[in-house]
C-alpha cells in the first residue's frame, strides 16, 4: 500500500497544524461544497492564500443531523491539497454517500459540518499500540478495505476489540478478522474539528437556487 509511514504509531500525529482561521476556512469551503452539490451545480474552490490549506492531506467531511449521521465521505491518502480534498468529499458525502439518500435543500441550515484531517497512514503488526480515540484504524485483505475514525469509538463507547471488530465487518469481513494472517492493519490520527464545536454560522450559500 503506498504512502505508508513507518514510525511508532503511538507518536503519529497530523504532520502539519491547522490554525482556527484555517479550519473556519475549511469548514466554509465544505458547507459552500455542499450547498452547490445539492443543487446541482459544479464548485471550484478558490486557491486560498493559507498555505496549510494548500498541502496534501486525505481527509473526510462527516455531515450529521440532530446528532445523527448523514453522510461522511473521505479520501485515506494524501491525493489533493487539503482544500480540495475537503471540497470533493463534502460533495459527495452530501449527495454521493450510497448508505443514505441525497441531502436535500431543506436540510441544508439543520446539518452540522464536521472536518477530520488525517495524518499519514502506518501499518501496525502489534494492536497493542492501537489507542482507543486517538487511533483511527483501516483493515484491509486483498480488494476488502474498512476504515473507522478515531471518534467513532469514542461516539460508541467501545473498547479496541470492538473497534478492531466493527472496522471488520466495515471491510466486509468477518468480526474477527483482525486477528487472520493475511489482513492488514493500519492506524492513523486525525485531526477532527466541526461547526458546532467552532460556533461556525450555518449561513446560507451563495447558490442561487432556481
Amino acid at each position: 500500500m503506498s504512502r505508508v509511514q513507518q514510525k511508532d504509531p503511538r507518536r503519529m500525529e497530523v504532520n502539519f497544524l491547522i490554525s482556527e482561521n484555517g479550519k473556519r476556512e475549511l469548514l466554509s469551503i465544505a458547507r459552500e461544497s455542499v450547498a452547490h452539490a445539492v443543487s446541482r451545480k459544479a464548485y471550484v474552490p478558490p486557491e486560498p492564500d493559507n498555505k496549510e490549506l494548500r498541502r496534501d492531506a486525505g481527509g473526510f467531511v462527516t455531515l450529521r443531523q440532530n446528532g445523527e449521521l448523514r453522510g461522511c465521505i473521505g479520501y485515506v491518502e494524501a491525493r489533493l491539497p487539503l482544500y480540495k480534498t475537503v471540497a470533493e468529499t463534502a460533495a459527495k458525502a452530501a449527495v454521493g454517500d450510497p448508505r443514505f439518500e441525497p441531502l436535500s435543500d431543506n436540510e441544508l441550515n439543520i446539518i452540522d459540518v464536521e472536518i477530520s484531517v488525517l495524518s499519514p497512514l502506518h501499518e501496525t503488526k502489534n494492536i497493542d499500540e492501537i489507542v482507543v480515540g486517538k487511533h483511527g484504524v483501516l483493515i484491509e485483505k486483498g480488494f476488502y478495505r474498512g476504515l473507522l475514525l478515531p471518534q467513532v469509538a469514542t461516539e460508541n463507547n467501545w473498547n479496541k476489540e470492538q473497534f478492531l471488530r466493527y472496522t471488520c465487518a466495515k471491510a466486509g469481513l468477518d468480526q474477527e478478522c483482525y486477528k487472520n494472517p493475511g489482513v492488514k492493519i493500519f492506524v492513523f490520527t486525525a485531526e477532527v474539528f466541526s461547526e458546532e464545536e467552532l460556533g461556525a454560522a450555518r449561513e446560507e450559500s451563495a447558490v442561487e437556487r432556481k
